[in-house]
Parts: structure tokens; C-alpha cells; sequence
């Protein structure tokens, strides 16, 4: 990866990150976690939308975009949204059985990972 893939990454990244944490701090929690939940559908609804702009880019204007949007701002907005389109991704090419893996594993996994890294900690 070039310097300029990852300082797109990083700036997008940045830009993510803060849009997380002022969507934090304005979205109250209440029994569920109310803002993750709406940055989790924002970034997915994102994603969504810019892979399918990006389709009509060249190779260079596309990589580009790529970088600074899907993994820099989407990333750090919430991965939960690159979780969405690969899973998607499987779904729109019949690849049912791995779509399904995907969600399955990463949920168990995931909690699993969580609950085990609590338990190290404790």
C-alpha cells in the first residue's frame, strides 16, 4: 500500500471517527444502545451508496475514493458497515452459504472474543 493509499485512509479515518464520537455524545442511550445502533445503519446505508457510485470510476479515481471514503471514513465511522457490504456483497453472488458464515461467525466469534477478553482482564 503507498503512502498516499494510507494517508487517505488515515484522513477519511479521522473524519469517521469524529463523526462517531459527536453521534455519541448527541444520540442519548437509553435500554439499547441507541447511537451505535443509528451509526451502524448510517455507515451501512453509506457504504452502500458509495460502492455503487464509485462502480463508474477508472481504476486510479476509484482506488482513491475507495481509500479515503470506504476504509477511512467508513471504517472509522463503524466497521459494522464493511461487515454489511461483504455480507451483501456474498448475498448478490448467490453466495448464500457464505453470507450466512459471515454473519454467524463474526456475531459468535466476536461475543466470544468480547466475554474472553473481559474474563483476562478481570
Amino acid at each position: 500500500m503507498s503512502l498516499t493509499a494510507l494517508l487517505l485512509v488515515a484522513a477519511g479515518g479521522a473524519i469517521g471517527s469524529v463523526a462517531r464520537a459527536i453521534a455519541g455524545y448527541l444520540i442519548p442511550a437509553g435500554r439499547l444502545p441507541w447511537a451505535t445502533i443509528a451509526v451502524n445503519i448510517a455507515g451501512s446505508l453509506l457504504i452502500g451508496a458509495l460502492v455503487a457510485r464509485f462502480a463508474n470510476l477508472n481504476a486510479s479515481e476509484s482506488a482513491r475514493a475507495h481509500n479515503f471514503w470506504i476504509v477511512g471514513v467508513c471504517g472509522g465511522f463503524t466497521t459494522f458497515s464493511s461487515f454489511s457490504w461483504q455480507t451483501f456483497e456474498q448475498a448478490q453472488k448467490g453466495n448464500w452459504i457464505a453470507a450466512g458464515a459471515n454473519v454467524v461467525l463474526s456475531v459468535v466469534l466476536c461475543l466470544a472474543a468480547t466475554w474472553l477478553g473481559w474474563r483476562l482482564a478481570r
